[in-house]
């Protein structure tokens, strides 16, 4: 699985679990959150993350069954820019920074070389440490462009709200996260337990969310809620045209 892929996976989960934690009706307005039930406490933490301009996003984990530990580290907007990167260990890594209509990509020599094996090593020694630029609707590059967008992932928690319901869920005991108030919010369905971490000082922000299962494992944290997207981008000499290195013929990375 490429890092893009991987990349919009992780996002795309990351709001999964945030469905499977929450939904159902908003509670009532009230300032002492872990004073509330389990159910109250999920539902505020939705409506808070969707009404975020911008976030701070970083997973770590596995996803598939694979045990193969991958991480994303991305703040995005909901205009679709972005910057970070993703790592999906031995099989490489990116840099990606998406603003406006442009986005340029930096893979390192083990992504070339483990996604693109014919030609790999080429492209490497051509990017020379330089990103790769194109544009932000160029197909070969729509999994990037599409996990950039905050609007996607807010859709995806509006449209499946309350579609994965079910199981046990439980309040935990008041504790920290990075060293902020939270309270913990369970949902336990077979053998997976999905946790939600809920700032109980300010906005009811769903700070962390943890998957432990048989196929997935791993932690998403929040941070930086409706702080912007760091807006410098590479300058021209630290770039390379994307179509003048992979060519029109070239399948997607």
């Amino acid at each position: 699985m490429s890092g893009h892929r991987w990349a919009a996976r992780a996002a795309a989960g990351a709001a999964a679990v945030a469905l499977t934690v929450t939904g159902g009706a908003v509670a009532q307005a009230d300032d002492d959150i872990a004073s509330l039930g389990a159910e109250q406490i999920a539902d505020r933490s939705r409506e808070a993350l969707l009404g975020v301009s911008s976030l701070h996003l970083s997973a770590r984990g596995s996803v598939g069954g694979s045990g193969e530990r991958m991480s994303i580290d991305l703040t995005l907007d909901r205009e679709g820019n972005c910057a970070g990167g993703v790592d999906t260990g031995e099989d490489g890594s990116v840099e990606i920074v998406k603003r406006a209509d442009d986005v340029w990509l930096k893979p390192d020599k083990a992504f070339w070389e483990t996604h693109v094996p014919i030609g790999g090593s080429t492209f490497d020694a051509i990017l020379d440490g330089r990103y790769m630029k194109a544009k932000a609707d160029d197909p070969r590059l729509l999994t990037v462009t599409e996990v950039c967008d905050l609007d996607s992932f807010r859709e995806l928690l509006a449209d499946n709200a309350g579609a994965a319901r079910g199981g046990t869920l439980t309040k935990g005991a008041e504790t920290e996260v990075n060293g902020a108030p939270v309270v913990p919010v369970t949902r336990a369905q077979g053998d997976e337990r999905l946790t939600v971490y809920v700032a109980t000082e300010g906005e009811p922000y769903p700070v962390r969310i943890t998957a432990d299962g048989p196929d997935e494992k791993g932690t998403v944290d929040f941070s930086g809620f409706d702080r912007p997207v760091p807006d410098a981008t590479p300058s021209a000499d630290e770039t390379v045209d994307v179509t003048a290195l992979l060519g029109r013929s070239v399948k997607p990375v």
